[in-house]
C-alpha cells in the first residue's frame, strides 16, 4: 500500500515547525519559516535526498497549495 493513501504524517507535520534548516542561506530557520522562493528554487535545483528532502518538499507543496493554516496549531504548541 502506497503512504500517499494513509494521509498526512503527523510526525512530519511536527517536524515542518520544529527542525530547524540545517545548512545554506536560512540556516537554523524552522522548515515552516522558510520563504515559498527558496522552496520553489529548491523545486528546480532538487530536493535532497532524504527526510530533509521529504519535508522541504512536503513544505513547498504546502506553501503551493495555501495550506500553512494546517500548520498553525502545532505552532502555537511550540
Amino acid at each position: 500500500m502506497s503512504n500517499d493513501l494513509l494521509g498526512p504524517d503527523p510526525k512530519a507535520l511536527l517536524e515542518l515547525v520544529t527542525m530547524p534548516m540545517p545548512f545554506g542561506k536560512y540556516k537554523g530557520w524552522k522548515l515552516c519559516d522558510l520563504p515559498e522562493s527558496y522552496l520553489v528554487w529548491f523545486k528546480q535545483k532538487g530536493f535532497p535526498t532524504g527526510r530533509l528532502g521529504m519535508l522541504l518538499e512536503t513544505m513547498y507543496e504546502i506553501k503551493l497549495n495555501g495550506l500553512e493554516f494546517l500548520l498553525k496549531p502545532l505552532k502555537s504548541k511550540r
